[in-house]
């Protein structure tokens, strides 16, 4: 049970950093920030593509 806990504390640190991760990445002007949340994205899930904009407004 033990490894389990362990696990599972992991993966919700993950959730969480990701969520911050997005946060950050929604307000980050394009240029070199960007590119460094992206990376950091990327590390953790490396099959996250970006949202695309909607284009009505």
């Amino acid at each position: 049970m033990v490894e389990r806990r362990i696990e599972l504390d992991r993966k919700y640190g993950r959730k969480k950093k990701m969520t911050k991760l997005k946060a950050k990445l929604e307000t980050a002007a394009p240029g070199p920030d960007r590119e460094k949340l992206l990376y950091k994205i990327r590390c953790i899930s490396p099959f996250w593509t970006e949202p695309a904009k909607p284009e009505g407004k």
